[in-house]
């Protein structure tokens, strides 16, 4: 994988490939679901509007599957949004970078760094961006928990014994950590081996990327599932957070 290119800002800095390629997803996002609601129609719908109520169904029922769908109403849409965001972000380091020639000698911003190179970057490959995602997770679980059950959410952190505060502060730390650790790591390794392929078609003269062709089809089609896989399971366990901090019994 290439060096990590970073901008600085506000004294700080930010990885600046994943930044872009977080915009890049969001548009090509923000596009696709303008082009199944552009002609929202309760008879018979076009393609786009029919995959995303598909979408909209799934979500839905896997909300109703973990607990009272009524209690968790108001957070379809953002499940919807991440199921989609954290899918196309896994599958965005497996599309090919057209441009890159038209990058390699624009120094601006280290812009020949960032998109000078063949393989683009999903946004889900740096721990930044997955962190960040899981964050958002374990805040809306202390959200529905407080708002549901007021202070008493607090209640199971002393249960069954005081002595029991410790362990279930850990839980709630390592949630977001595995959370974030398991999908930037499933999304990483995928692209480490992509490049990998690529590089070793190239040292054993092999025809570069028509020489990886075969393990390299066999390989982006794993990734395909591992990118579905990996945004369901990101999904199911927010619900999951969420049902077992408004549960009556919780």
């Amino acid at each position: 994988m290439e060096p990590i290119v970073r901008w600085s800002f506000l004294n700080g800095t930010v990885h600046i490939k994943a930044l872009i390629m977080t915009w890049v997803v969001l548009i090509v996002l923000m596009a696709f679901v303008l082009l199944g609601t552009r002609k929202l129609t309760s008879g018979k719908p076009g393609k786009f509007q029919n995959l995303l109520e598909w979408c909209v169904d799934f979500v839905k029922n896997l909300i109703s599957e973990n607990m009272d769908y009524k209690k968790a109403a108001g957070l379809l849409s953002y499940l919807v949004t991440l199921i989609m965001f954290v899918l196309f972000s896994n599958l965005a380091g497996l599309v090919p970078n057209f441009f890159a020639p038209l990058f390699r000698k624009i120094e601006t911003g280290a812009l020949n760094e960032v998109f000078g190179v063949a393989n683009l970057q999903s946004p889900t490959a740096d721990i930044n961006v997955t962190m960040g995602l899981a964050l958002m997770t374990i805040t809306i679980v202390f959200a529905m928990g407080i708002r549901m059950k007021g202070m008493k959410f607090f209640k199971h952190f002393l249960e069954p014994f005081p002595f029991f505060l410790p362990i279930h502060i850990l839980d709630y730390i390592a949630k977001p950590m595995t959370l974030a650790f398991r999908l930037f790591g499933n999304i990483f390794a995928g692209e480490v081996l992509i490049v990998l392929m690529l590089m070793m078609a190239q040292n054993m003269h092999l025809g570069g990327v028509l020489g990886a062709f075969i393990p390299m089809a066999l390989w982006l089609a794993f990734s395909i599932f591992i990118g579905a896989i990996q945004s369901f399971v990101f999904t199911v366990l927010t619900i999951a957070y969420v049902a077992q901090a408004v549960a009556e019994d919780h």
